[in-house]
């Protein structure tokens, strides 16, 4: 009983986390400028990669996983979170790798660019069908 409710608060925790990071993400996009977030995103890679082959491998992100409050959570999820991101199919993520997948994971990151790509459209079609 005590294992089960070890795994149901660690998820939860990872839980947490991962709704923290997709609030969190936007506001530090809008307060920190492109650059500044991509030296954050940059940082966090440093901080979970394996500092031999300079990528998030399993046993990487399982040694740091407690770093970021995901201590709780189980090998099976932490392979899920590599594989979600792992595009080229080699089973770790390159940096390039994890900074799409922590963009990819916060949609709102996105909204402001998309409501500037409707306004064009709009002002276009406008311009299009009054001429």
């Amino acid at each position: 009983m005590a294992a089960e409710q070890r795994q149901m608060t660690g998820a939860a925790s990872a839980s947490a986390s991962a709704v923290g990071f997709e609030d969190y993400l936007p506001l530090m996009a809008e307060r920190l400028g492109e650059e500044g977030l991509m030296q954050e995103l940059t940082s966090g890679f440093r901080l979970l990669m394996d500092p031999t082959t300079e990528l998030i491998t399993f046993d990487s992100l399982r040694r740091n996983a407690p770093l970021l409050g995901l201590g709780g959570m189980s090998d099976d999820d932490l392979r899920g979170m590599l594989a979600e991101g792992d595009f080229d199919g080699d089973g770790a993520l390159s940096e390039m790798e994890f900074c799409v997948l922590m963009v990819r994971l916060s949609p709102d990151l996105m909204d402001e660019p998309r409501r500037w790509l409707d306004d064009a459209v709009a002002q276009a079609s406008q311009f299009l069908f009054t001429s």
